[in-house]
């Protein structure tokens, strides 16, 4: 199995910090953002990583450089200046995700998740995904969790934390260019063709510069 960071996005809410430094090259202590998933896949197993850019891309290239360092092989899909949003980022970099389930991981999230569990599941769907419980920026939440189906709909609503797996089918027939991924999973979870589960343990959206402080208090405190 091969794993994608996604690590394209501008991060607007995170500015000035972003202006000069990729939103996952942010520091949490002594490693960044992105640098904690790297070192989580390979103690996972997964060694072959494929990481999305644009906005200062160069940058992410120059320090996680071609994996070695973290006992991975990274490969890079570059977006160019536009960044293609999640689903069509996702959609460029098929050819290098190959023919198989994939483990797909925002870049700018904090989570003590274990790999492990989506990369031994047999998924039997088109995508499953990981949910969580309602932060106080998201209170309202994304998807219902039913019998082990997300929903569009439902008395109780999770949040998509990020983590998830994607078979190539999943995408099928959708061309490449500027594509979000929400309404390609309402699809899909309208046809029954989306499992879930729900994490209770660590989990951060790192999408504040107030929560990549506390995030940063956590983990040196």
């Amino acid at each position: 199995m091969r794993a994608m960071i996604l690590a394209a996005g501008r991060g607007e809410r995170l500015r000035p910090l972003t202006d000069h430094t990729p939103k996952p090259l942010l520091k949490t202590g002594k490693h960044s953002l992105i640098e904690h998933h790297l070192y989580k896949l390979a103690q996972s197993g997964i060694h072959d990583i494929v990481i999305n850019t644009a906005w200062l891309g160069e940058k992410i290239r120059q320090t996680l450089g071609n994996g070695e360092k973290y006992n991975l092989n990274i490969h890079y899909s570059d977006e160019g200046s536009q960044a293609l949003e999640t689903a069509g980022g996702i959609i460029k970099a098929l050819p290098l995700l190959n023919d198989e389930p994939f483990l797909i991981i925002n870049g700018d999230i904090f989570t003590d998740y274990d790999f492990k569990q989506l990369i031994e599941l047999k998924i039997k769907c088109e995508a499953h995904l990981v949910m969580v419980e309602n932060p106080d920026h998201n209170h309202k939440g994304d998807f219902a969790l039913e019998n082990g189906y997300l929903k569009n709909t439902g008395d109780t609503l999770y949040t998509y934390s990020g983590i998830g797996i994607y078979t190539p089918q999943f995408f099928s027939g959708y061309a490449e260019g500027i594509r979000a991924l929400a309404p390609i999973l309402k699809e899909k979870m309208a046809q029954h063709k989306v499992s879930g589960e729900l994490y209770k343990g660590e989990w951060t959206d790192v999408g504040t510069a107030e929560r990549l402080q506390q995030l940063y208090n956590q983990l040196n405190s």
